[in-house]
Parts: structure tokens; sequence; C-alpha cells
């Protein structure tokens, strides 16, 4: 196919051609003009043509003429005896703003993560992509390494049964301790930072539920289609949806905790505090936040308690503080059992 490319039929064609030449050439830092030749689908005459006009550019220094480090230069030497095709200088292309280390770690950790997707298990792509960010970065990159969500297996599962809309049957530990087999019919999968939750329509009760992934087990795709097309069932933006028994508990926490609180912020209780002043988060004397939430069980207040430890104080009700210490209490007095 190369042999038979036409010349450039406009400037603005080679200029394109030009600008796509040297990023490639610099990504792959050694290539052979034939291979280069059949991956633009040009001659290869084409390909030593624009090689030598390269190696003629540049930008020009501070007297305004072109000096030789002004220019691009490449190995002259293997590209006349062996046709292979090495930048040895750039101009200009350093001067562009690059990633510092830690950018380009936090970039790669976040492809990582992506690749361990089921749908993406495969692809190259992203190891393409992490190779490049580690060569552009200003500095070597720290190892990052993602360990494997053990959700992955049960993410394709789930995955593939919204897809073919069927109904999946699992066992489910709920947040009260409690383990229930639940037959559902998978509406739609969102995730909340590392955890990923199912959002379908529980027969049991005949609503929406919200269920996390790691807490499903003995997961069961079935061949039963979904009943109907739930086209009219409200999901709404919220992962989790206050219910008639939640237990609300005032709290105060530092400002800069208000975006930790993740599951939990979808559950703030938006009525009026007791006594009406003000809106349902209040800025306290102490320069501290407090707020009311809605928690399915007092295992969930534990759990953000145990996430932000200095951060967040219960205010009430009494039990439920008296509950965490005594929980907090058990947990020290086993570490001085052991």
């Amino acid at each position: 196919m190369a042999r038979d490319a036409q010349p450039f039929a406009f400037a603005q064609d080679k200029l394109t051609f030009l600008l796509a030449l040297v990023p490639y050439l610099i990504d792959l830092g050694r290539v052979s003009v034939a291979e280069a030749a059949a991956h633009f689908q040009v001659t290869e005459k084409q390909i030593r043509d624009a090689v030598k006009l390269i190696a003629v550019s540049g930008v020009p220094g501070e007297t305004t003429q072109y000096q030789h480090g002004d220019l691009f230069d490449i190995s002259w030497d293997d590209f006349d005896e062996r046709d292979e095709i090495v930048i040895t200088h750039m101009v200009a292309l350093d001067d562009s703003p690059r990633f510092s280390s830690r950018e380009a770690a936090a970039l790669i950790a976040g492809l990582q993560y992506l690749q361990s997707l089921p749908e993406n298990v495969d692809s190259g792509v992203y190891s393409s992509l992490m190779d490049k960010l580690a060569r552009g970065a200003s500095e070597r990159p720290s190892q990052v390494a993602i360990a494997g969500s053990d959700t992955t297996a049960s993410l394709a599962e789930v995955r593939d049964a919204v897809g073919r809309g069927v109904q999946i049957e699992f066992d489910y530990l709920s947040a009260r301790g409690s383990r229930e087999r639940r037959t559902v019919d998978p509406l739609r999968i969102d995730s909340d930072d590392e955890n990923w939750y199912l959002r379908a329509w529980d027969h049991a009760r005949s609503a929406v539920r919200t269920f996390r992934l790691d807490r499903m087990t003995g997961i069961t795709v079935t061949s039963t289609p979904v009943t109907g097309s739930h086209d009219d069932v409200p999901l709404g933006d919220r992962l989790f949806v206050g219910g008639d028994d939640d237990l609300t508990v005032t709290i105060e926490l530092d400002p800069s905790a208000m975006a930790l609180l993740g599951e939990f912020v979808s559950s703030v209780d938006e009525t009026a505090p007791a006594g009406g002043e003000g809106a349902d988060a209040q800025q306290t004397a102490s320069g501290r936040v407090r707020t009311r939430i809605r928690v399915a069980h007092m295992h969930s207040l534990k759990r953000l308690v145990t996430a932000m430890p200095s951060a967040v104080t219960i205010v009430d009700p009494p039990e439920a503080a008296a509950a965490v210490v005594d929980w907090a209490r058990a947990a020290l007095d086993r570490y001085r059992t052991a």
C-alpha cells in the first residue's frame, strides 16, 4: 500500500504528516524507514524526504538565527547505513509542560484501576499509556500498584445480568449483620470511590434497593427475564435512600472532613435541625460543622467513626455515642487480652 501512496496534494496535508511523524519517531526511539512508511501509508522516499526536512527544522535562538543547537538532529550513520531513523536532538518539545513524578504516579494508579475492570483486562492500551506517562514525566514516577479487587468476578457477572436483562439471586450481608437470600431485577451499577454498588428491584420488598458488591456472595445469574421494563422506577442520583426505620444521628466534624463522609453524605437529613434555626449543616462555635445523618444500623455508625476517629464526634442520641464507645472499648480489651 505504501508504494501506491500519492504525493501530498496540499501543503497543509504535508504539514499534518510532519506534525504526526515527529512524535511518532520520538515515541518509538528507533524505527526503520520501511516501518514508518507502512505506518503512515506513504512511500519510503516520502519518509526519507520528511526526515531530511526535519533535520533542518527548529526554533531560532536569541540571535534570531539558526545555530546547530536550534535544529533537530538525527543519527546519520543509522539513517545512511541501516535505513533507520533515530532523533538525537530535539528542540522546543522539551520546553513543553511535563507531569511531575507524583502526578504521573497518580495517573498511572488510575490507569491500573481501569485496566483491572473486567471489560478492560485484555486491553493493551492502558499499558501503553502508562509507559508513555512514565517516560514523559519530569522524574521517574514512584512505583505504584493497585491491588486487585475481590469484586472483579462479581462485577463481571452482575454486568452480564444487567446487559441481558435477567434476574440475579445472591446471599447478602446487610449493615445490620444479617444474611439473607435475595432475588432482584438488576437495574444499574454505580461506584463510590473503591466500592461498587448494584441498584436493583428487590422482589421481597417490592422496592428499589442498593447492594454493595463486596457483601454479595453465592451470586447466580438466572435465565429468568426481569419482571417488566422498570422504566417508571425512579433511581435518582443518590445511591442510598433512607428508610422509615433508619436511625437519625447528629454529629460534629471538621469542615475538611465533610468530603470524607462518602456514602453517608447522601444520607444527610435535609430537614432543619430541632429549633428551626439554619440549614441542615451548621457551623459551631468551635469551627466544626454540625449535621444530621441517617444510618440504617448502628454498625454503619461504627464504620463512620472508624474511618474518621479524630474528625467526627457523635452528639445525639446518647445511646448512639454509648454504642460506639462500648464497641471501641471491646476492641481495646481484645488487644489487651492478646
